[in-house]
Order: structure tokens, then sequence, then C-alpha cells
């Protein structure tokens, strides 16, 4: 299980710190200093590097996930590790939706030179990475809530 916990525990230190970077420094300052086409520009080009990082973090979390699930007794699992895996698959949903939705618009706006649309979906994607950022710090302080709770 040492593997599994070990692999579980980077992905989400990829995925949860990589949004917690982008939402908390990187956001502010390029809002800050770049112009809509720089900005926009920028944002398309550090999705593009950080969204495989997040597709592999995801197949890691849920594979080591389910993995620790069913060596921790499966239903009979602590209540506090279904709730973390109903909160780790909306979140895994919300980054498909942004992946396949605000992320394509952004991309595309980017290439046709289309800043207002790329704003547009720039916002989106910024609530959909907010939200999906705090879902992530609550399911880290469910984990050791519940471990906390449970012992």
């Amino acid at each position: 299980m040492i593997p599994s916990l070990f692999l579980h525990v980077l992905s989400v230190v990829v995925w949860v710190g990589g949004m917690f970077f982008a939402y908390m420094a990187l956001r502010p300052v390029a809002a800050a200093v770049l112009e809509p086409p720089q900005r926009l520009t920028l944002w398309a080009g550090v999705f593009g590097r950080f969204f495989p990082w997040v597709w592999a973090s995801v197949a890691l979390i849920l594979l080591t996930g389910l993995h620790m699930l069913m060596t921790l007794g499966g239903a009979q699992a602590a209540h506090y590790i279904f709730t973390m895996l109903v909160l780790g698959v909306l979140m895994m949903l919300i980054f498909a939706h942004v992946f396949f939705s605000p992320y394509k618009k952004l991309r595309r706006a980017v290439r046709d030179e289309d800043w207002k649309a790329g704003g547009a979906a720039l916002a989106q994607i910024r609530r959909l990475i907010g939200l999906n950022l705090s879902l992530g710090l609550i399911t880290i302080a469910v984990v050791f809530g519940g471990r906390w709770l449970a012992a």
C-alpha cells in the first residue's frame, strides 16, 4: 500500500499545488502586468503545460485511491474515505469540463486573436479552478480530520 499512497499523495501535490500556485501567485501578477493578448497567450501556454500533468495526476489518484480503498476493506472503509472519493471524483469531473470546454475556447480564442472570447473563457476557467482548489483543500482537511476523528 505504501507505493500507492506515495503515488496518490504525489499526484495530489502536483494537482492541488499547481492550482494553488496558479490561482494565488501567477494569476494576480499576470493580471497586474500583462495586457489581455499577452495574458491570454500566457495562460493558454501555462495550461498547455500543466494540464497533461493534471491528466496523469487524475489517473494516478483514481487508480491508487481505488486500490487503497480495496485494501482498506472496500465498503467497510471509514466514512471519511468515501467523502474523499466523492470530492475527488467531483474535482475530476470539474477538471474534465474545464479541459473540454472553456480551455478549448481559450485556445481557439488565442489562435483567432479574439481577446473578448478568450477573456470570457479564462474567467470561467478561473472560477472553476478556484472551486476545484477549494474542494482539493477541503478534501485534504477531510483526510486528516477523518483520521483524527476515527482514531
